[in-house]
C-alpha cells in the first residue's frame, strides 16, 4: 500500500499537477491539504472522470482537506471533538483498505507571542485527545499531514537561526513528542534516521533551489504499521515545476 501526503496550497491553481501525479505515481491513499475552496468547489466529476473516489472538508480561501483513493472511503469523519465549535476546517478522517487514515492540516501559528499560537496550543491538545481514541479503535493507523512542526533540528536547515521560532520550538516539538508517545513512529525516521529530507520550501530567496527548507510534512504510524513500512520518500521533483506547492509530496509504502 503506497500511502502520499501533499499540501497542495491551493487545489485551484494545483489541480492539473495533482492529477498528473495521481496518474503517474497510482498511490493507494493521497491526502492533500490547503485545498483553499468551498465545500461545493471541489473538483470531484474531475477526479471521478480518472477513476478516483475522493472525500473533503473545504473552506474558502483557507485551509481544506481532503483523502482521494481508488478503494472506498469508509468511517469519514472532520474536525475535532474536543474544539465542536472551531470553523477552520482541519482535520479528515476515513477508513481504506483496513487502514485509519487522520488527515491533518495543523496551525501555523505566526509566532511565538501571536494569538494564534494559543490556538495552535489548543488545537494540538485537542488532536492528541482525537487520536488517542481513534488508536483505542484501529490497529492500523497512519496521522498524516502538514504539522507546522520541524521536530528535530535535523529537520532545520539552519537551527541557529530557527531556535526557539515558530515550528521549531521547543513546546511545539513537546506537542510533536506526545503525539509520537500515543505510540507512533515517524514513518521517515523509521527508514532514515539520520540526513536532511526537507518537505517544504519557502517561495522567497530561492529556498529550493539553494536546498535550504523545513520537514513539516509528517506520516505518523501505528506499530502494526510500522511493522509493515517499506520505504518513505520526498518527491522533490513535484516541488520542482513550474507553478509548485511551497511543499513537497511524502509517500510511505507499507507491504500490505
Amino acid at each position: 500500500m503506497k500511502i502520499t501526503t501533499w499540501n497542495v496550497n491551493s487545489l485551484n491553481v494545483r489541480l492539473p499537477q495533482v492529477q498528473n501525479w495521481l496518474a503517474d505515481n497510482q498511490p493507494d491513499i493521497l491526502a492533500l491539504q490547503e485545498l483553499k475552496l468551498d465545500q461545493d468547489k471541489f473538483p470531484a466529476p474531475a477526479l471521478q472522470m480518472m477513476g478516483w473516489n475522493a472525500v473533503w472538508s473545504g473552506q474558502k480561501t483557507y485551509n481544506g482537506v481532503a483523502l482521494i483513493s481508488r478503494h472506498e472511503l469508509q468511517d469519514v469523519h472532520t474536525g475535532l471533538p474536543a474544539l465542536p465549535d472551531d470553523p477552520q476546517r482541519r482535520v479528515i478522517a476515513a477508513t481504506v483498505n483496513g487502514v485509519r487514515v487522520i488527515n491533518v492540516y495543523c496551525v501555523n501559528g505566526e509566532a511565538l507571542d501571536s494569538p494564534k499560537f494559543e490556538y495552535k496550543r489548543q488545537w494540538f491538545a485537542a488532536l492528541a485527545d482525537f487520536v488517542r481514541g481513534e488508536l483505542a479503535r484501529h490497529e492500523k493507523l497512519v496521522l498524516l499531514g502538514d504539522f507546522n512542526i520541524a521536530p528535530a533540528d535535523a529537520d532545520c536547515y539552519d537551527p541557529e537561526k530557527w531556535h526557539e521560532k515558530i515550528h521549531c520550538s521547543s513546546e511545539e516539538r513537546s506537542w510533536f513528542k506526545n503525539l509520537l508517545d500515543l505510540g507512533l513512529t515517524d514513518s521517515l525516521r523509521q527508514i532514515r534516521p539520520e540526513g536532511a529530507f526537507y518537505t517544504w520550501f519557502d517561495y522567497r530567496g530561492a529556498m529550493f533551489q539553494r536546498k535550504l527548507g523545513l520537514r513539516i510534512d509528517h506520516q505518523l504510524i501505528s506499530p502494526a504499521l510500522s511493522a509493515l513500512l517499506q520505504d518513505v520518500t520526498v518527491d522533490l521533483d513535484a516541488r520542482a515545476q513550474e507553478r509548485p506547492s511551497d511543499h513537497a509530496p511524502v509517500t510511505a509504502v507499507f507491504d500490505l
